[in-house]
């Protein structure tokens, strides 16, 4: 038996590979091709449960992985674009559309797997209109795909002349509980649950000498079970470091799978009854494809019918589970998730909200500056600097992200958002740079005990109500694509410039009157220069907004545009 397994080995795993190679590479077309447009059917359709199913549905019958779509599930909800609840009636509706791959090979499409291979390789590589080449990729990776399961059907026929393999395979259907084990911890280990019930397929109709399956069906209904259950295991590595909520999002796909496998697994011989009803007594070898993929879909149409109404009691075991608010705390990332980066969209999602924060944090800083440089504060003068370390580590973290996101093949219009979103964490963070400057001078005016004249504390206090309203402002452009809150920024920049020159000739003139020191002469000037700096940082986050192309990041707008080559941007 054992040198059988080891001859066929080589072949299984090439094929193996081939097949999962193929998946990921069609999914990546697909998402090329309708990837921002899937965002946007995620984000708008599943207010509604019953409808964030059949979007869950929809949504991995096209990308070919119920895995795929959790895991951007689960991104939606760390960047705070996806509730809980919505997100349980997409991975509801994910359990179904991933049956669609079982299907596929039950079709015996696997005949035609190098006509496709070659029609789809012409067109991915001599194609040059970006739309057209999608499709080419698509149908690349299923050929590909295709591909893997004939070498894998090649090297599974030796195996079926094996008494020892028959009576391992009759032996997993007499144990249920290893049946599930065994196909657990494969699919934990493989990453994809289609992939090996495809596997269990194709075993499945390998004939014995007897003419009987290889793997009998109530053998093969624990191993589809325990790949639903092995699954979860790409949804919860996905979590790891992920907001609170896309933790939970997470767990649900635990509970869902595996609670419903396990009550199946109960049911068992009635489940293989209900098939040999619908197909006949006995299911031929040759047949066996199918029934596989008859269970797989009856199953997950079933456990989606049962978790459906019970979708708030998931909320609340999930919530249980991971106690607690949706706090985090002020210095860590809230939202980036390092797992996102094959899926530009939702990765610069996760930096958007985290410049949000940013953004949050650099007004802050503004009206502690003010506090410090009026009324000499020492302890606002901490709190600037506590909030500017934070400012700088988010930053570094953020602009980090995106730096990777450009190894990634991105459309022009994603580079174009991707430079945008640069450029704004740059300007944020000299906002908050400023700030500190402004605390330092505050500092050294405490130390030294220099204090401003009133008239100065007056004009001091007055640019300072300029600058709020001019952050204020700023957040509102960027935080809601607010065009009319951007332009009152720019028109405030100006009126500034022309404050600033105001501002200089009267100190000069307090200064030859005698009424200021020459020390605090100096201080003041810095001061508004500081202050004239935060403005025009704030002009160049308004700017990025109006921006026709670097406004497409507030947008709802798609881009359907030729890839750029991984690592260029524009």
């Amino acid at each position: 038996m054992w040198k059988i397994i080891l001859d066929a080995l080589p072949s299984l795993l090439g094929g193996l590979a081939l097949f999962i190679f193929g998946m990921s590479f069609m999914g990546e077309g697909l998402q090329k091709a309708a990837g921002e447009k899937m965002r946007h059917i995620l984000k708008i359709l599943t207010k509604n449960p019953l409808m964030g199913i059949l979007v869950g549905m929809f949504v991995t019958t096209i990308i070919q992985s119920s895995s795929a779509t959790t895991v951007m599930v689960v991104g939606f909800v760390s960047a705070g674009l996806m509730t809980l609840r919505q997100a349980i009636g997409v991975i509801l509706g994910a359990h179904i559309g991933t049956t669609i791959t079982a299907w596929l090979v039950s079709i015996k499409i696997t005949d035609y797997a190098f006509h496709i291979l070659a029609i789809g390789f012409v067109i991915y590589f001599f194609i040059k209109n970006p739309k057209v080449k999608y499709v080419g990729q698509v149908l690349f990776g299923f050929g590909v795909l295709f591909a893997g399961l004939n070498i894998m059907s090649a090297a599974m026929k030796p195996l079926a002349v094996s008494h020892e393999i028959q009576d391992l395979m009759t032996g997993i259907g007499n144990n249920r509980i290893l049946g599930v084990t065994v196909g657990a911890l494969i699919t934990a280990i493989v990453q994809s649950s289609s992939a090996v019930i495809a596997v269990v397929q194709k075993l499945a109709v390998t004939p014995t000498p007897e003419g009987l399956p290889l793997i009998p069906l109530t053998a093969a209904i624990p191993l589809v079970l325990g790949s639903n259950i092995g699954t979860t295991i790409t949804a919860m590595l996905a979590s790891i470091g992920a907001t609170l909520n896309a933790k939970r999002a997470a767990i649900v796909h635990v509970i869902t799978n595996t609670v419903g496998s396990i009550i199946f697994l109960f049911f068992v011989p009635q489940a293989a009854w209900v098939i040999t009803r619908l197909m006949g007594d006995p299911i031929p070898a040759g047949s066996m494809d199918v029934a596989i993929a008859n269970f797989h879909t009856l199953f997950n149409i079933i456990n989606t019918a049962i978790m459906l109404p019970l979708i708030h009691l998931l909320e609340k075991a999930a919530c249980m589970i991971y106690r607690g608010d949706e706090l985090i705390a002020e210095s860590t990332l809230a939202n980036i998730d390092p797992k996102v980066f094959n899926t530009p969209s939702i990765a610069m999602s996760l930096a958007v909200n985290e410049l949000k924060q940013m953004s949050k944090f650099a007004q802050t800083m503004v009206a502690k500056a003010r506090e410090s440089i009026i009324h000499m504060d020492s302890s606002a003068v901490e709190e600037t600097f506590r909030l500017e370390d934070i400012v700088d580590m988010l930053k570094r973290e953020v602009v980090g992200f995106l730096s990777k996101i450009l190894s990634r093949s991105l459309t022009p219009g994603q580079s174009i958002r991707l430079t945008g979103l640069m450029r704004i964490a740059h300007d944020i963070e000299k906002v908050g740079d400023h700030c500190k400057d402004i605390s330092e001078i505050a500092l050294n005016m405490i130390n030294s005990k220099t204090r401003f004249s009133d008239s100065a504390i007056s004009e001091i206090n007055e640019a300072f109500e300029h600058i709020e309203t001019i952050t204020i402002d700023m957040r509102k452009a960027f935080e809601e694509g607010d065009t009319e809150a951007a332009r009152n920024v720019i028109r405030q920049e100006e009126q500034f410039d022309e404050k600033e020159r105001y501002l200089r000739e009267r100190h000069i003139e307090r200064l030859n009157k005698g009424e200021c020191r020459p020390t605090a002469a100096i201080n003041f000037l810095e001061l508004i220069h500081y202050i004239e700096r935060i403005t025009d940082n704030c002009k160049n986050v308004a700017e990025a907004v109006l921006d026709d192309m670097s406004h497409k990041l507030f947008s709802d707008r798609d881009y359907d545009q030729k890839p750029l080559p991984a690592g260029k941007s524009m």
